[in-house]
């Protein structure tokens, strides 16, 4: 199975549940999370990232990995709510990603504080 094309699905059902798509609060998560607006989801991102830390702190006392895994997969999933919600895709994250492959992390960084600096000027 390609991942990007799970995503890709995944992306599918979430722009199904979107208010104008005919999404139900009553019926579904998402459509309940979309229909309250981004402080409902963004909410939720910041709770799942928060549960993503925890996870990975009990990993480095024995913890398990699955949990780390399960909690990665909620943050994504509500990340994904966030995208639709403002009209961007998993596939411009994969692009995102696919344009920075063999940049230095650092070099990318510094870029990025320069042309925020450029634009405040």
């Amino acid at each position: 199975m390609n991942p990007t094309d799970a995503l890709a699905r995944l992306a599918a059902v979430i722009e199904s549940r979107k208010p104008h798509a005919g999404g139900d609060p009553d019926k579904s998560y998402v459509a309940r999370l979309l229909h309250k607006g981004p402080d409902a989801f963004l909410k939720k991102i910041g709770e799942e990232a928060t549960e993503v830390v925890m996870a990975a702190k009990d990993c480095d006392h024995g913890g398990d990995t699955g949990k780390l895994v399960n909690e990665v997969a909620d943050l994504w999933f509500h990340s994904m709510i966030a995208l639709a919600h403002y009209g961007r895709t998993p596939a411009d994250v994969v692009e995102e990603l696919l344009r920075r492959e063999g940049q230095s992390g650092l070099e990318e960084k510094a870029l990025r504080k320069a042309q925020a600096r450029e634009a405040s000027e």
